[in-house]
């Protein structure tokens, strides 16, 4: 059982960084004093869920959560500074911070420090993330301690949440090229300052889709809404939650 350290300060550490071409320490005072700050810790760099959800979704929601006041966002692995900076450049995640605990030092004071050696992995974090304000830990969501690689409450929409955020919708467009109709689509989208994804379709894939013929094909929080005139009166109606598909 892994201990919950609210209200305790964070361990005094100093990371070996990079700086471009230069070596860089960096204290955990620098880190924390005076912010306030989301940790996100996992098992490694590049491993599967770790490169695939827990730091795209902290990625994407990186403008949400500045809104409610985090000063940074920090992501902690034992791994070591070249390979947390060539990791972030994969994510194209500059606005998260990556924190090379390439000793273990922070995690193994923290609690979290797990031996994977049945993975060849050796001794790494256990998944976890915690907000600190001005140092101190004010809240942790700790992963169960249980075989495998769990992934159920150290995740970004958990955070949001205790922070009392929400999430932004996630759109999803089905276009053409040539498309007035979509151009339209977009275009509200754009005004309404809502981002959204655009995937090209076929009349295979349109016939796949529920009642759907005619481009675009508008989806919102996996709900289907219907085409540009239904997507444009879901906006004029204050983006509430999707209802049905035509």
């Amino acid at each position: 059982m892994f201990q919950n350290r609210e209200g305790q300060n964070v361990p005094e550490v100093t990371f070996h960084t990079r700086a471009g071409s230069a070596w860089q320490d960096v204290t955990t005072a620098e880190l924390f004093a005076g912010k306030t700050v989301v940790v996100f810790s996992l098992p490694g760099a590049f491993t599967p869920t770790c490169s695939s959800a827990h730091v795209p979704r902290y990625n994407e929601l990186c403008d949400t959560f500045v809104g409610l006041g985090v000063d940074d966002i920090l992501c902690v692995s034992v791994n070591d500074a070249f390979v947390m900076g060539a990791w972030k450049a994969d994510q194209d995640a500059a606005r998260i911070t990556f924190v090379p605990d390439g000793n273990g030092d922070f995690t193994e004071q923290m609690g979290m420090l797990v031996d994977k050696d049945a993975l060849g992995f050796g001794r790494r974090s256990w998944r976890y993330s915690m907000l600190v304000r001005d140092g101190v830990i004010e809240k942790m969501f700790i992963e169960d301690d249980v075989p495998g690689d769990p992934f159920r409450v150290s995740d970004a929409d958990t955070m949001l949440a205790y922070l009392g955020g929400r999430a932004p919708h996630d759109v999803v467009l089905f276009t053409r090229p040539g498309c007035s109709h979509c151009d339209r689509a977009k275009a509200a989208l754009t005004v309404h300052g809502i981002s959204y994804s655009e995937l090209p379709t076929s009349p295979r894939i349109l016939r796949a889709l529920p009642g759907a013929r005619t481009t675009p094909q508008v989806f919102v929080d996996g709900a289907h809404i219907g085409g540009a005139d239904a997507l444009i009166a879901w906006l004029d109606s204050g983006c509430t939650p999707a209802g049905a598909s035509r």
